[in-house]
């Protein structure tokens, strides 16, 4: 997932596609009642890049990231990764994807309370394929000094960044981060952010879910969705750093 390549000096290359939606509709039926949350959703996500998905709450984000790590089911349309039809996948084939192939980093952090923070990173790293090293990974987001601590003992933006390490470990092809900073004040929301742009600018590919229009300066492209619909796609030419951000 993290390559040595720089990502400015692959920037004229042509894009490479991971992921496409093709016509996506999800539907929840509850009694007698259908809720449309996804109406026809159109999108290619390419390597390398970090994508922001905007839109209030209600808007169908949620649902599309979902659906995109393997959590929740399309009900109609088609869904390609890496050139492969992942639409109608069986539930172990779903769950060997979210395994393999998916990191995912959570709003709550969603850390296991009874392991350290090495220990979350480790426990990760003994269920998937081809894992890299636990303690490098928490090198990386400048925690090697709290690997004995629990998460009860961490600050919310350390908790998130042992999340973002365990998301790392698996070597995932694609990371998912769903309102990764809602639950963090300003300052410890610029220091995650930042550990996710070096993390980007080193070759990972990243969708982010945001209703913080600031965030969206970060992004190489940014997705705004309404009632279920993508109704706006921008790409951003000059993406800005973190600690540049400002609300």
């Amino acid at each position: 997932m993290i390559k040595s390549d720089n990502k400015n000096e692959n920037s004229n290359k042509a894009k490479e596609v991971m992921l496409s939606l093709k016509g996506v509709k999800k539907d929840y039926q509850i009694g007698h009642m259908k809720t449309m949350a996804l109406r026809g959703i159109n999108l290619d996500v390419y390597k390398g890049e970090m994508l922001v998905i905007l839109g209030k709450s209600g808007c169908g984000k949620s649902t599309l990231l979902n659906i995109i790590g393997g959590i929740d089911t399309l009900t109609e349309g088609e869904f390609i990764f890496e050139g492969c039809d992942y639409s109608k996948l069986k539930e172990k084939e779903r769950t060997e994807y979210r395994r393999n192939s998916i990191g995912f980093v959570f709003q709550n952090y969603n850390l296991m309370p009874e392991l350290n923070a090495l220990e979350n990173i480790e426990f990760i790293a003994g269920i998937c394929k081809d894992a890299s090293e636990p303690k490098k990974l928490l090198d990386l987001v400048g925690l090697a000094e709290y690997a004995k601590k629990y998460p009860s003992q961490l600050s919310g933006g350390q908790a998130q960044r042992v999340s973002i390490a365990r998301a790392l470990v698996k070597n995932p092809q694609l990371i998912l981060a769903d309102e990764p900073t809602a639950a963090l004040d300003y300052n410890t929301s610029v220091d995650v952010l930042g550990v996710i742009q070096k993390i980007v600018k080193q070759g990972a590919t990243l969708i982010m879910v945001t209703h913080n229009e600031e965030i969206a300066k970060m992004a190489d492209r940014v997705v705004r969705m309404k009632d279920g619909k993508v109704i706006d796609i921008v790409e951003n030419d000059k993406p800005c750093s973190a600690e540049k951000l400002e609300w």
